[in-house]
């Protein structure tokens, strides 16, 4: 559930593009996909805020980014603001890992220390990597808007992003199995 809520816009974002592109004529569904992006945002951060009272760092990050972006595509009516959201956000949480360790321990170990227990090492490693992956991210969907058409886009931008982010886990999943720290045996 908690995976719904969170990509609650983009899934919105998508599926208005789609319906708008197929059903409505015209090249309006970008904007439309877009006014719906941001009534979506504000919906998951106060829903979030309603369940959990705080409001979640990704999520207000997503809806700042929303609405400035996404109100100039919609102001300007020109798509391009919204196409360089998903890397202005990368791009942010790639630099908010790389400076995570000047700050204290590095942002992976933060956000998941608490359940597993790896070297430092191994946590600075991961950190990288993340950032890493975050701005390489960004750098990709700003290839993607440029050298292909609108509609490629936007499937990217759900598939595909989501895509490389799952694989990514899932290789970080295994990179990290082979470095948690064993319990030490209970003597009798």
């Amino acid at each position: 559930m908690k995976l719904l809520v969170s990509f609650f816009p983009i899934i919105l974002f998508f599926a208005v593009y789609k319906f708008y592109g197929i059903y409505v004529s015209g090249p309006d569904a970008i904007y439309a996909a877009t006014a719906v992006a941001i009534v979506a945002a504000f919906i998951q951060t106060l829903w979030h805020w309603f369940v959990h009272k705080e409001v979640e760092k990704t999520h207000l990050i997503t809806l700042v980014m929303l609405v400035v972006l996404g109100g100039m595509t919609l102001a300007f009516r020109d798509p391009t603001f919204i196409k360089w959201k998903p890397s202005v956000v990368n791009w942010l949480f790639g630099a908010a890992f790389l400076l995570s360790p000047l700050f204290g321990k590095p942002l992976t170990e933060r956000l998941m220390g608490h359940a597993i227990e790896v070297p430092d090492i191994i946590w600075k490693q991961l950190n990288y990597a993340w950032a890493i992956f975050f701005i390489a991210v960004g750098f990709l969907n700003l290839y993607v808007a440029y050298n292909y058409d609108e509609e490629t886009w936007v499937n990217f931008k759900l598939f595909g992003m989501l895509g490389l982010t799952f694989a990514f886990i899932i290789a970080q999943s295994f990179y990290m199995a082979r470095h948690i720290k064993d319990e030490a045996p209970e003597e009798n």
